[in-house]
């Protein structure tokens, strides 16, 4: 039988043949989660003998990982704001950079209020909100139907079934009422850099979560032109953006919103842009909400 030291380097070589970028890393990841492996096991016991059965699932995900399908695609799981979320190849992989999205919006709410979250793949930007903040409602809406059935998967694995709905619907095409805070982090990627992308996002994420059209913005007209209309008295809007597409949609803000402001991410990139909705943009004087 073979060890855990053993596997573990031939799952490291093959990784690292096959040119993926975090070769190390995805190995120990693969090798614990289909070894049932902890660090400390590893190293307290790294002659420990595996299963055949053991070896051949992990022998197994290390070559799918190797032909450059997402790790998160094969342990079918990712971590954001601290919680464990499904994902599979019908939703976007939650990213770090969309965390900046989620505690600024944080930052500007309050019990009560409700949420609209356009494009909400697998619900995590409006679940984790409602996590942090119990006290909030809202809507997720997306076109995509496996998207969705991801999004609700989701909402009972993290008990969320009275504060979280979802509705299958092409960014306001469906939506009634109005809401206190608009979140979205859309399609951005302009249609001719999505082929340029790594095979992992290009080939295994869906490209309708990714393609914003052939300058990137389509979905941030659409946006910002619609939501003065589902948005109450002193609401706000929160976008995810491209690294160089702050000047471009704060420009599309300031038509209907006031105190739009930039926010980078921890690399020191543009990230997401907010503001609060001008009072002419919804006939009435200014409500403060802070």
């Amino acid at each position: 039988m073979t060890t855990l030291r053993a596997l573990f380097k031939e799952g490291k070589q093959r990784l690292l043949e096959a040119g993926i970028e975090e070769w190390e890393l995805d190995a120990w990841l693969l090798l614990e989660y289909a070894a049932g492996c902890t660090r400390n096991e590893y190293y307290l016991y790294p002659k420990r003998e595996v299963e055949e059965s053991r070896k051949r699932d992990y022998l197994d995900l290390i070559q799918r990982r190797a032909a450059h399908i997402p790790l998160q695609h094969l342990t079918g799981s990712q971590e954001f704001m601290g919680y464990p979320f499904r994902v599979n190849e019908h939703v976007l992989i939650p990213r770090q950079d969309t965390e900046i999205l989620v505690e600024e919006a944080l930052s500007c709410m309050r019990s009560g209020m409700e949420i609209l979250d356009l494009c909400t793949g697998s619900g995590c930007i409006l679940l984790s909100i409602l996590k942090a903040a119990p006290g909030l409602t809202g809507l997720g809406t997306d076109l995509s139907e496996q998207a969705l059935q991801v999004a609700q998967r989701n909402r009972s694995a993290l008990n969320l079934e009275t504060k979280a709905r979802f509705q299958k619907s092409d960014l306001f095409e469906q939506v009634e009422g109005k809401f206190d805070r608009i979140l979205s982090n859309p399609p951005y990627i302009p249609s001719k850099v999505v082929d340029t992308l790594m095979e992992e996002v290009r080939e295994h994420e869906p490209r309708i979560a990714l393609d914003g059209r052939e300058d990137g913005l389509y979905y941030y007209r659409k946006i910002t032109a619609q939501s003065p209309a589902y948005l109450r008295p002193g609401g706000m809007l929160f976008l995810e953006i491209g690294y160089d597409q702050a000047e471009a949609v704060t420009e599309l803000m300031e038509r209907d919103f006031t105190e739009v402001h930039v926010v980078k991410d921890l690399s020191g990139l543009d990230r997401v842009v907010y503001g609060s909705l001008k009072p002419q943009a919804y006939g009435g004087k200014r409500c403060l909400t802070d």
